[in-house]
């Protein structure tokens, strides 16, 4: 994830006396920060020092990812943003916050605070997160739609750990890499699924 962009809503929500994830005034900045920014370099994600070789139920993730069946996947996402929930030793399942609307990864993530480990949101913050937990919790099935298996040997870079106070400026950056379809198409099809 790239320092300077998160860095600089950050700080400039620490200068506004804004605290982010904390409350729901505070989430809702934050989010209107990070869907001003319109543009990523992708290549400045590879310079983050929070990297890691594994994944841990829980947090958050970006990857670079290519499919064992991307002939025929309708579309897939190159640069997943994941909170995993389901690890085995071929990979892992998790929930991809890009195949959803702005509007509908907002509203996801309200219900996932309710399952954050602590309200410290620091380094040790989590989701305790199940498949059960996810079909509890929410009232609007967001995460059937974006409920994703990932293998392990097809993740093409290590994973960035996203720390849990930058969750919702992450959530809004223009970051996925959608192959075969529009976001505008693959948007409509997920509002397919969660309606049912």
């Amino acid at each position: 994830m790239p320092a300077s962009i998160f860095e600089s809503i950050l700080n400039k929500g620490t200068k506004g006396g804004q605290v982010s994830a904390r409350e729901e005034t505070a989430r809702e900045w934050f989010r209107k920060q990070a869907q001003s920014v319109t543009q990523v370099n992708e290549k400045s994600l590879q310079d983050s020092e929070l990297v890691s070789a594994f994944v841990q139920i829980g947090f958050m993730y970006m990857f670079q990812y290519d499919p064992k069946y991307k002939a025929e996947l309708p579309y897939y996402d190159r640069l997943p943003l994941v909170f995993p929930f389901d690890v085995d030793s071929t990979g892992f399942t998790g929930i991809n916050f890009h195949y959803l609307d702005l509007r509908s990864r907002a509203q996801l993530m309200d219900y996932l605070y309710n399952v954050a480990s602590d309200d410290n949101f620091d380094k040790n913050t989590k989701l305790n997160l199940s498949y059960s937990i996810l079909k509890r919790l929410c009232k609007i099935p967001y995460y059937k739609a974006c409920t994703k298996k990932y293998l392990r040997n097809h993740v093409k870079s290590r994973y960035i750990l996203i720390p849990s106070k930058e969750w919702d400026v992450a959530i809004f950056l223009p970051l996925e890499r959608f192959a075969k379809k529009s976001k505008t198409a693959i948007f409509n099809d997920s509002r397919k699924i969660i309606t049912g």
